[in-house]
C-alpha cells in the first residue's frame, strides 16, 4: 500500500481534538487511510443501510453502542448524527476517540460549524500526489492522462474504464444527495464545458449561455462540484501594487485524469498536440500544490495574479510574511520569454529571487537568471518542502 503524506497530520490532530475528520472526494482513499492509521479502531460504514437506519432512528443508542475508538465512514449519510456527537464527545472527555470521514464538504462543514465547532480537527484528502507515486516511473503525459485516484493504481484499472464509472456513480449517488439535479443531460454538458475551461477564469455568464441554463443554476452547480472536491477555485491575489487587477477566480479540476476523460482524450501522445495541453499541465501542477497544502495541514494560501495590462503570475503561494511566485510552462525547452512575468512581479512585489520558480515539462532542476527552474517531478522537494519548513 502506498503511504500517504497526510498520515503525520492525522496523528497530530488525533491528540489535539476529540473528533478527527477526513474529508475528500469519493475514492480518494479515505477509508483505506483511516483503517491503516487507526487499525485498532472499529470500522462502521454508514453506507450500510442497517447501520444507517440504526443511526437515524436511535442516534443515542447508536453512539452508546459505538462509543469510542470508532471510525464512522461516510458520515454525511446521517448528518443529524453530528448534533449527538457533540454531547457524546463532551462526556468522553478524551481526544482522538472518534474518526469521521465524508465525501461532501458542503454538508459536513455546515454540520461542523453548527454542532462540532472547536471539537473536530479537519483534514482534506485528495487522490495521490506525484510525491506519493515516486515509484511508479511514469511519464508526464501518463500521469496527466491516468490521474491519481488510488483504485487505478491499487487495482490496475484502466483509466478510461475507471472514470466512466466514476462519473456515472458520482452523478447517481452524490449529486442527487447534495441537491436535486433533474436534468442530468444538461448537468453532464455543463461538466464537460467546465472541463474545457480548466485553468481559465470562471465566467458564469458564458457557461450559462452555452448550456442554456440559468446563471444562478450554473453558480449552484459550481458550488456542488467544489463541495465534492472535484474542482478548486483559485482566487486572484489581493495586493494590488497600485494596479487594477482581475476579480474573477480561475477554475481547476483537482484531477487531470477526470478532465481527460470528460474531454475524451484517450492516449498519452494526444497531450503533445491537444489545444488544452498547457491548461492540463497547469491543472496538474496546481493540483500538486493543493494536495501538498492539504497533506501538511494547510500552511499556506494559493492565488494567481493578473493586472489590466495582462501581466500575470500563474501561482502565488502566500505564507503571510513572504510569498513565492510560480510560472508554469509545459514545454521541455526553456525560452527566455518565460521569465518576463516572473521578473515583472518580482520587481513589483520586491520578492526575493530565490522565491521565484518556473515549473516546466522537463525533469531537470537548476537555476537560470537567478530564478529556480523546477522539473514537474520535483515540485514537492524543490518548493513545497521549503514553503512548509
Amino acid at each position: 500500500m502506498i503511504k500517504r503524506q497526510i498520515e503525520q497530520e492525522l496523528t497530530l490532530l488525533k491528540n489535539e481534538y476529540p473528533i478527527l475528520a477526513i474529508l475528500g472526494p469519493r475514492q480518494s482513499g479515505k477509508t483505506t487511510l483511516s483503517k491503516s492509521v487507526f487499525p485498532e479502531y472499529q470500522y462502521i460504514s454508514l453506507e450500510d443501510i442497517d447501520q444507517r437506519e440504526f443511526a437515524e432512528n436511535d442516534p443515542r443508542g447508536f453512539l452508546n453502542k459505538y462509543n469510542k475508538n470508532i471510525i464512522f465512514d461516510e458520515i454525511q449519510r446521517v448528518p443529524q448524527l453530528m448534533s449527538y456527537l457533540q454531547s457524546h464527545v463532551d462526556q468522553l472527555k478524551e481526544n482522538g476517540k472518534i474518526i469521521i470521514t465524508g465525501s461532501h464538504n458542503f454538508f459536513l462543514m455546515e454540520q461542523i460549524t453548527q454542532s462540532l465547532a472547536g471539537r473536530v480537527g479537519i483534514t482534506k484528502l485528495l487522490p495521490f500526489s506525484i510525491h506519493e507515486l515516486t515509484d511508479s516511473h511514469m511519464t508526464l503525459n501518463d500521469y496527466i492522462l491516468t490521474g491519481s485516484y488510488p483504485r487505478i493504481y491499487d487495482q490496475n484499472i484502466r483509466p478510461d474504464v475507471f472514470y466512466k464509472n466514476y462519473i456515472s456513480t458520482y452523478i447517481e449517488k452524490d449529486i442527487r444527495q447534495i441537491k436535486q439535479v433533474t436534468k442530468l443531460d444538461l448537468f453532464m454538458k455543463f461538466i464537460r464545458l467546465l472541463a474545457g475551461r480548466t485553468g481559465l477564469e470562471l465566467n458564469l455568464s458564458t457557461i450559462s449561455e452555452e448550456c442554456g441554463v440559468a446563471h444562478n443554476t450554473i453558480s449552484e452547480w459550481i458550488s456542488i462540484l467544489e463541495a465534492s472536491f472535484l474542482i478548486y477555485r483559485l482566487k486572484p491575489f489581493h495586493k494590488n501594487y497600485n494596479k487594477r487587477l482581475v476579480k474573477n477566480s480561475k477554475i481547476y479540476f483537482t484531477d487531470t485524469g477526470l478532465v481527460c476523460s470528460l474531454l475524451r482524450i484517450r492516449k498519452p501522445d494526444e497531450l503533445d498536440y491537444h489545444f488544452l495541453a498547457g491548461n492540463l499541465f497547469e491543472t496538474f501542477v496546481i493540483s500538486e500544490f493543493i494536495k501538498g497544502n492539504y497533506n501538511t495541514g494547510e500552511k499556506f494560501d494559493l492565488y494567481f495574479w493578473r493586472d489590466n495590462h495582462k501581466k500575470e503570475i500563474d501561482l502565488i503561494i502566500d505564507c503571510g510574511l513572504e510569498q513565492f511566485g510560480i510560472e508554469i510552462k509545459k514545454s521541455e525547452t526553456i525560452q527566455e520569454k518565460y521569465f518576463s512575468g516572473l521578473s515583472y512581479w518580482m520587481n513589483l512585489s520586491q520578492t526575493k529571487p530565490e522565491n521565484m520558480h518556473l515549473i516546466y515539462g522537463g525533469e531537470e532542476s537548476y537555476t537560470r537568471n537567478s530564478i529556480n527552474i523546477t522539473g514537474w517531478n520535483n515540485i514537492f522537494e524543490r518548493i513545497i518542502r521549503r514553503v512548509i519548513a
